[in-house]
């Protein structure tokens, strides 16, 4: 195949206190949310001046893969889109389209399979092309890598250089997004593939980390961030009850080590350097927390290997993947990750599946 741009695709987030209400009212939209929890979690923006991180950062993840691409001959322009603020998809992609690109790859800052951080992207991915019109370049979507190389190396260094400071018998907790039970049942072609990618890569770092410094340590993964209706069924532990329930256990210690995620963004800032810290104070549980990937020149060079690999059409057999369950597929299976609200917009013109 050929491929004459990448397309950087993330989340959004605001950039100044005006923006975090219509932010979350785009991030919410149609779903019913009251205006009052709405304030409630603006209230977690304004506490950082009301600017998310994770513009920034995908400014510096940016400006890291095009001088990577530079160095290493990928001639490719990299272009940047949100979900949910500015620069929005829409505008992102009539951007291209001005500048000739036909058919475009693109990188997800989410590394696993789920409703909200795969298919959800495609529905904004069809939605996007459909605004733009006919001449809207195709999309293909690069696949989840949650057991590459350069996803899990990074995650191993730091959480040693994390334990360094913590008592003998720190145990590992591995924390990601909770989502609700049956978006994770349904998630990947066969199902369950949220929860098994994160165990497979916190096994991974866990095993980095004991070859590292010569000792294995026992770990759990739990989850934060969660806002659904109390009557919704979500993945649990929650963080914070976690790390009640260990100090409680008379553990000595814990490092927080935020696995579904990429970058240090506002729900690792206020979910754990903040909230959890807090409750790890309150409780005198010794806490250290563990830095995203972020523009590690691994995780850079982990968007380049994927760019590579469909530019050459390498064979799975032959691609970056640790661990027991290989490399992802490029294409989803119908049927994938299926919405949860039903709704189920057009893919045409985007290498997702096979289903509209």
């Amino acid at each position: 195949m050929t491929y004459d741009a990448l397309l950087l695709l993330s989340f959004g987030g605001p950039e100044g206190s005006d923006d975090v209400i219509p932010f979350l009212e785009n991030v919410t939209g149609g779903r019913g949310i009251p205006p009052e929890r709405l304030a409630e979690v603006g209230e977690h923006y304004y506490r950082f001046g009301g600017r998310s991180p994770i513009n920034d950062q995908c400014r510096e993840l940016l400006a890291a893969i095009r001088a990577d691409f530079a160095a290493n001959d990928v001639r490719l322009p990299v272009y940047w889109g949100n979900r949910n603020w500015h620069p929005m998809l829409t505008d992102t992609l009539r951007m291209m389209a001005a500048d000739g690109v036909t058919r475009a790859l693109v990188f997800v800052t989410a590394a696993y399979a789920s409703y909200p951080g795969c298919r959800q992207y495609r529905e904004n991915m069809a939605e996007a092309r459909s605004a733009v019109g006919d001449n809207a370049p195709e999309l293909a979507r690069l696949r989840h890598y949650f057991n590459h190389p350069g996803f899990i190396e990074p995650f191993v260094d730091a959480t040693v250089t994390a334990l360094a400071g913590m008592p003998d018998g720190a145990r590992l907790v591995f924390t990601t997004h909770s989502i609700p039970e049956a978006w994770a049942a349904s998630s990947g072609p066969t199902g369950g593939a949220y929860l098994a990618q994160h165990q497979e890569a916190a096994d991974l770092v866990v095993a980095g980390v004991a070859e590292k410094t010569g000792t294995d340590h026992e770990w759990d993964l739990v989850f934060q961030s969660r806002s659904g209706p109390p009557g919704q069924p979500w993945l649990e532990p929650d963080v914070v009850d976690h790390l009640r329930r260990l100090a409680k256990a008379g553990t000595p210690g814990a490092v927080l080590v935020p696995i579904g995620f990429v970058s240090d963004h506002l729900e690792v800032a206020y979910d754990l350097d903040v909230e959890a810290r807090e409750a790890a104070e309150e409780v005198g549980l010794p806490l250290a927390r563990a830095a995203t990937p972020g523009t590690d020149p691994r995780f850079v060079a982990l968007v380049r290997d994927l760019v590579v690999e469909r530019l050459r059409d390498t064979p799975p057999s032959e691609r970056q993947a640790l661990g027991g369950l290989g490399p992802s597929h490029d294409l989803c299976p119908a049927g994938c990750c299926p919405n949860p609200h039903g709704r189920r917009p057009a893919v045409s013109g985007t290498e997702t599946d096979g289903e509209d």
